[in-house]
């Protein structure tokens, strides 16, 4: 048996992996969006800087030593360096820890997001990562809000980061990957970590034993690992380009708000509230059959990109023209929304396209190009001086370009997640019993990878609905 269907058997989202949920969620609402929202002026590209190594450094150093250790280490660093960032006086040392604290953000927060989804069933991590960014979304309005009233920008890291050290207190109780552990070989403590699970989740099941893979190069993965692999770098190329995308799309939108006019607390919450539709909608469609993880992440790509480019065709006065009813402002909080929808999406399905044995280092290196449009999306704006709508061309073509390119992507869909990097040369899937116990045996053939047809998909979903009826 293999850690997928071993979840099963301890629950692939119960009672204490919805717990891990709401945890690293409120970790998301309060801790990562505090950290972010007293950013001004050369401290925020510094910042950004910081992010930038995180997500580089980080992602290798889980592959190789583990999740857990490495997510605990990077937040209680987090909370020493965001407190020291607030409370200095001398603005040197205001700029190293605040480069720290983006060091530590940008590696943590990737680091925090895999670890959860590799500690439960791979059917529910659309939900678990859609519920992050619902958190998200609402920390956005809700710091505009607590903004409003708490204007000195010290106090308001004080009150985020002293909550930081609860979230550490809670997640010192969180197992390790036991995805990780299975990738590792280290079979003993991969089964004593999904029985810990399933302990928690106060599930009754039958006893089980993992069965040993064969032997992979994941002590020794690195990034020359991704681009040596022609299936890895083809994915991790055209996902580079996405997360791009998605990231200066964002956060352009994002800093445009206060060009809308009027309150700029208001603007800033309406552009928080207003992506929350999306995480619903995203939700229904990954997970439908007829359109997945692939045809989702493009088509609301194309959404998005395509409301930016319609801003070029609302009249620059309002009250005339045919589309006078739509408005630059309701133009950019849709593109807002349908962009939102996508890099919930891109979290998700790059999780699932990286084997686990390089899955941290495939994310990091990902996100490390969302980092450089991060940095990018604020000189966007600024492309008004040539045209008024000239930023959100930029945004539109963006958007297109990036729901083509990812239909070049395999669909994830109801497909066993990837382990090692053997396991990227599957074609099939049939079921084998051995010893009365059901499990997957995979046929590794030469060649590139495909998902497989339907019928080999409805007998992948047989073999789970038979693990289920053991509980």
């Amino acid at each position: 048996m293999e850690v997928e269907g071993a979840l099963k058997l301890v629950g692939e989202m119960g009672v204490y992996q919805i717990y891990l949920s709401f945890l690293l969620a409120v970790l998301l609402q309060w801790f990562l969006v505090g950290g972010a929202a007293y950013e001004v002026g050369v401290s925020s590209s510094v910042y950004f800087g910081g992010v930038l190594i995180g997500v580089i450094c980080f992602g290798q150093l889980s592959d190789r030593f583990g999740r857990k250790p490495v997510y605990v280490t990077g937040l209680a660093l987090e909370v020493t360096f965001a407190v020291m960032n607030a409370l200095t006086p001398i603005f040197s040392m205001f700029l190293i820890t605040r480069f720290l604290v983006g060091v530590m953000n940008g590696g943590m927060s990737l680091v925090a997001f895999v670890l959860l989804n590799e500690c439960i069933g791979s059917s529910y991590w659309a939900i678990a990562g859609s519920l992050g960014s619902m958190c998200f979304a609402v920390g956005i309005a809700q710091f505009a809000l607590i903004g409003y009233f708490i204007r000195s920008w010290r106090l308001l890291a004080v009150l985020v980061n002293v909550q930081g050290a609860g979230v550490l207190a809670l997640s010192l109780c969180i197992p390790e990957s036991p995805r990780w552990l299975y990738a590792q070989g280290r079979l003993h403590e991969a089964q004593e970590s999904l029985v810990s699970l399933g302990r928690r989740n106060r599930k009754k099941f039958t006893s089980f034993t993992l069965r040993p893979r064969q032997k992979d190069s994941t002590h020794s993965a690195n990034i020359i690992t991704i681009y040596s692999n022609s299936i890895l770098r083809h994915r991790t190329l055209v996902m580079m380009w996405v997360w791009f995308v998605c990231s200066l799309v964002y956060y352009g939108l994002t800093l445009s708000s206060g060009d809308l006019g009027g309150d700029i607390y208001l603007n800033l919450a309406l552009s928080g509230l207003a992506e929350l539709p999306a995480y619903p909608l995203c939700m229904y469609l990954i997970n439908h059959k007829r359109v997945g993880r692939r045809r989702s992440l493009a088509g609301f790509l194309f959404l998005g990109g395509g409301s930016c480019l319609l801003i070029m065709l609302v009249p620059g006065k309002e009250g005339s023209g045919p589309l006078s009813v739509l408005n630059s402002q309701t133009l950019s909080l849709l593109g807002k929304l349908n962009i939102s929808a996508s890099f919930n999406i891109v979290y998700i399905y790059s999780s699932e396209l990286y084997p686990t044995c390089v899955r941290n280092l495939g994310m990091g290196v990902c996100s490390m190009f969302s980092r450089i449009g991060g940095i990018i999306a604020p000189f966007i704006p600024a492309l008004r001086s040539v045209h008024w709508a000239l930023p959100f061309i930029v945004f539109g073509a963006a958007g297109v370009s990036a729901g083509l390119l990812s239909l070049f992507l395999p669909e994830t869909l109801n497909v066993p997640l990837p382990e090692t990097l053997g396991d990227l040369q599957v074609t099939s899937y049939r079921r084998l019993e051995t010893n009365g116990e059901l499990m997957l045996h995979r046929h590794e053939e030469p060649g590139a990878f495909t998902n497989g047809s339907s019928e080999e998909e409805e007998e992948e979903l047989d073999v789970m609905m038979e693990s289920q009826s053991l509980l």
